[in-house]
């Protein structure tokens, strides 16, 4: 979830944002971004699985779409594509830069909270039903909430420890990351509508397809 959000991607975008801010104005943007990420994440955590049910929708279909989005997400941080792809579009950065409640729309959603990390959130809160595996998903939703207001807050500072290079390394490391989440969604929406796929081979029959 910390890799599809990735708060480092909305750095460039706030500081564009927030240049004729005062510091005050600027932390208090960086904090409503993060309310956001964490609303935004917590109502996909909790009732996600439930908005999926009024549209026919079972989570087994949504992890193989949600992993296919994922793969194409984390192919444009491999590419290096700061804004990871389809995240937000021309029109909506230049409609950013020309309102107050940017904070929001388009840094929170959906640049850093957008359709990969709700499906993301969805998807992982799906793989158990017992109330503590969610709330232990709502802690850690928790947890990037403040990591983008610290990474936002120090947005001038970060950028030029890390540079333009610094940051594609470490967009290029999230974007493998996200890869091989997003394999791992497939296979397992796959394995779960095919339990055939999921029996392990008997051991004979495994080494003589292996000969």
């Amino acid at each position: 979830m910390l890799a599809i959000v990735n708060p480092l991607i909305g750095i460039p975008l706030f500081m564009s944002v927030t240049e004729q801010m005062d510091s005050a104005q600027r932390n208090r943007a960086a904090r409503s971004t993060a309310i956001t990420v964490f609303t935004v994440l917590t109502v996909s955590i909790l009732a996600g699985e439930f908005i999926l049910g009024l549209f026919g929708i079972n989570v087994m279909d949504f992890s193989i779409a949600g992993g296919i989005l994922v793969l194409l997400m984390a192919i444009n941080m491999l590419n290096a594509r700061v804004d990871g792809g389809a995240r937000i579009s021309a029109d909506e950065r230049l409609e950013a830069s020309q309102r107050a409640s940017a904070a929001i729309v388009p840094l929170g959603i959906p640049l850093l909270a957008g359709p990969g990390a709700i499906s993301t959130a969805i998807i992982v809160a799906g793989v158990s039903g017992a109330p503590q595996h969610k709330i232990i998903l709502v802690g850690l939703c928790v947890v990037i909430g403040l990591l983008t207001y610290a990474a936002l807050r120090a947005s001038r500072r970060v950028s030029r420890l890390f540079g333009i290079t610094g940051m594609n390394i470490v967009n290029r490391i999230m974007g493998l990351i996200l890869a091989a989440v997003a394999v791992s969604f497939i296979m397992n929406g796959i394995q779960r509508l095919f339990p055939i796929l999921a029996t392990p081979l008997p051991a004979a029959t495994a080494t003589v397809q292996a000969q």
